[in-house]
């Protein structure tokens, strides 16, 4: 299926007219067009490149799934692909779509491969900046890179989000470590699929606002720079994030050392102090005479070396907190 929007002097005017009226209607000057396409065949990518005279290494890369984000530049057109991303709150789950645009002087032509690009976000912000309208392609192309980015910074807070409960479980009397292994190895590989969608968005953006490619106004100029700022700080917050799944699982290994420590020490405290009355009456159990040796106080004696050295052990120890 494919939508149509057309823009006429900065007014909405016409929308869901046919494809095939798009050469016709871009002869005017004023007329900016949008095109959208969602899973689109190879033949409707084909009739839109002939009317727009699209370069045949751009359409491929609309067609082939996976591209980096990126922005290229043709002759008579630009390129660009990029991905938005959301994460299921309770899941954690990271999902990305896929869109890639076709960027003319008076067209813009959006190719999505499923419904999970949210395009009616897009129109919603279009709509809500009708003043913008009058830049032109530029006023759409910034519409669609703020709705990805803005998805980007919610990615990165629900993730953020999943951190702060993954470290308060590291640092519970009876963590689960198993669990704690699993979240953290997920978390990292979110964010390292994240990444890998953020990042190439600063160069897409910056390269938009150069002054050849005659895209963004003065009017925009602001609003480009927003979208770019957000940009930098969803890719820095990104980048902290993983460092910070790291130093938790780092923290979480610490930890489990520690306690396996803290263990052993008791552990090898409460047989040092076993050990004592083992000896004495060891000791005490020679089949020779000894002083004492068949005597009540000898009892005693040995009774009384056994609380006196076990008692010492058990002080010394405490006293350096092995115990």
């Amino acid at each position: 299926m494919a939508r149509t929007r057309l823009y006429r002097n900065g007014v909405l005017e016409m929308e869901d007219f046919p494809v095939a009226d798009i050469s016709d209607h871009i002869v005017d000057p004023n007329v900016v067009v949008w095109l959208d396409f969602c899973a689109p065949t190879a033949s409707d990518l084909a009739a839109i490149s002939e009317e727009l005279g699209l370069h045949e290494l751009a359409v491929e890369d609309a067609v082939n799934a996976h591209q980096r984000a990126k922005l290229d530049c043709y002759e008579t057109h630009s390129f660009l692909a990029a991905y938005s991303a959301r994460v299921d709150e309770r899941s954690g789950r990271l999902t990305t779509s896929e869109v890639a645009a076709f960027v003319t002087s008076q067209a813009l032509v959006t190719v999505r491969r499923d419904e999970g690009f949210d395009i009616d976000a897009v129109v919603g912000r279009w709509d809500s900046t009708p003043g913008l309208a009058k830049s032109g392609v530029g006023f759409l192309v910034h519409g669609l890179l703020d709705y990805v980015v803005d998805g980007h910074f919610e990615a990165a807070q629900v993730l953020d989000d999943k951190i702060e409960a993954l470290e308060d479980l590291v640092f519970d009397d009876q963590p689960n470590h198993a669990h704690l292994q699993r979240s953290s190895f997920h978390l990292r590989k979110n964010l390292v699929y994240l990444r890998r969608v953020v990042t190439p968005m600063r160069e897409v953006v910056s390269a938009l606002m150069r002054p050849d490619l005659r895209l963004v106004d003065e009017a925009l100029t602001p609003y480009y720079k927003d979208v770019y700022d957000h940009v930098l700080r969803a890719s820095e917050w990104t980048e902290s994030l993983r460092d910070l799944v790291t130093t938790i699982r780092e923290t979480q290994l610490n930890l489990q050392g520690y306690r396996l420590n803290m263990i052993m020490k008791k552990v090898t405290s409460w047989a040092a102090i076993i050990a004592v009355p083992t000896a004495v009456t060891g000791f005490y159990g020679q089949n020779v005479p000894y002083p004492g040796f068949q005597e009540p106080w000898g009892f005693w004696a040995s009774t009384i070396a056994i609380i006196v050295l076990s008692a010492g052990l058990y002080a010394l120890f405490k006293k350096r907190d092995w115990l």
